[in-house]
């Protein structure tokens, strides 16, 4: 299984998506690449995160 190359649906950006990222992602079952690069993941992430939170403090 080769990498893949990879545009981000949020930034544009080209990532790869690595032959093991991708032994990885079957592994836990997931079907599709991912549409995030890294980058977008990792702050879409914190963004979540950071809502959890605030809902907690009500």
């Amino acid at each position: 299984m080769p990498d893949k190359t990879l545009t981000c649906k949020d930034c544009g950006a080209e990532f790869i998506f690595s032959e093991g990222e991708q032994n990885f992602f079957a592994e836990k079952g997931f079907d599709s690449d991912p549409v995030r690069c890294p980058q977008c993941r990792k702050a879409r992430k914190a963004q979540r995160q950071n809502h959890n939170h605030r809902n907690y403090d009500r």
